[in-house]
Parts: C-alpha cells; structure tokens; sequence
C-alpha cells in the first residue's frame, strides 16, 4: 500500500496557488478546528461546515457547535470565516452504523461515520460551487488520516469537487490545537463524539 505524506501533499498544494480558493471545512469541534482555520485561512476563504449527527447527547452537540462559532468569531484571521449549520439528523448517524455497533474504536465503525459526514461535505461543496473541500478530522492522533483522506477522495471523483488532501496532526498541528485551546479557553470534551465512544475506550480530548 503506498505510503503517502498528505500534510506535504497539502503544502505542495498551498505553495501553487496563485489566490485564494473557496474551501469547504467540514469542522468537527472548537478545539480540532482552531489550528485548521489558523492555518487555512491563511491561503483559503473558509467555510466552516457543522455536520455531526454522530455527537451524543444533543446537548453535547449544541455545546460543541457554540463553541466552534464563539471560535469563529474571536480568532483574528486573513480572510473571513463563514458557517453553515446543519440540522442534527442523528438518525442518519444510526442508519450508517447499523450492524457495526460492536465494531472497536477506531474501525469500521468510524470508517462509516467518517464517510457519511465527508459525504455531506462533498455534496454541499459540489453545490456551492466551491474549490476544495476537507475535514479537521486528520488533526486527532486517534482518527485514521489514511482512510480519511481516501474516502474524501473519493467521494471528490463522485462529485467533482477537489478534496484538499491533510494530515493536520503532523508538524506540531495537535499541540497547536491544545495551545489555542488553552488561549481562547475553549471545550475540550473527553470523548470523540458518538454513544459508542463515550462508553468505551480510548478517550481522547481533542475532538470529534
């Protein structure tokens, strides 16, 4: 299997362009997105999209959606960050897991999480006429940057829409996560997201 480096790919990227493209973000929480959105806003106009219908209970949902638009509006950036809400549909999130409910952390279980929220990703940027699209979910050393990266090329051929390829952990990415985390003083909850991770192990606090 080929070993690629997606955080040099990303960067390959980023040295050709010429202006600044539309991105599509898909965003998971504050504390994942806020080195992603330092970072990309740099070189790309941002849209944050919220879609996670996997984060278990709604409240929890709504916490992390607060805070990610409390980051948007408080962290100084080249070019304005937008947002797109969209509705909870957890049972969407249900439907995708059936029968893998037993699946350890880090399977095939987040395998179909994973590709239904890159999915809704590529199915709004193909609609919104927008350049890229991506996830800060790379940024977590527990998410599976491989499989990430290949679903959301995936999905990139089906749509016709370029997905910007990333490994946002590498180069210090997550412990920048964790400074400004600490200086915008943001939620860093102790589980991925779903029911399943919240009962199980390993815990992680940077995202969903």
């Amino acid at each position: 299997m080929e070993n690629r480096n997606y955080s040099k790919e990303l960067e390959k990227i980023i040295k050709n362009l010429d202006s600044a493209p539309k991105l599509l973000l898909h965003c998971c929480c504050a504390p994942c997105s806020s080195y992603c959105i330092e970072y990309l806003s740099e070189y790309f106009e941002i849209t944050v999209l919220f879609y996670n219908p996997n984060i278990y209970p709604e409240e929890e949902y709504a916490h992390r959606k607060s805070e990610l638009l409390r980051l948007i509006r408080e962290m100084p950036v080249k070019y304005p960050v937008k947002f797109i809400d969209c509705d909870f549909e957890s049972e969407k999130f249900y439907e995708s897991v059936r029968g893998l409910e037993d699946c350890r952390e880090g399977g095939e279980r987040c395998f179909a999480c994973y590709r239904l929220r890159l999915l809704k990703a590529a199915q709004t940027a193909c609609q919104g006429g927008f350049d890229y699209f991506t996830t800060t979910l790379t940024i977590s050393p527990l998410k599976n940057a491989r499989k990430i990266n290949e679903i959301g090329e995936e999905l990139a051929k089906e749509y016709g829409v370029s997905f910007l390829p990333s490994d946002f952990k590498k180069k210090e990415g997550f412990k920048r996560s964790i400074e400004l985390s600490r200086i915008y003083n943001l939620y860093r909850q102790n589980y991925c997201g779903c029911v399943f991770s919240r009962a199980g192990e390993p815990k992680e606090k940077s995202g969903s």
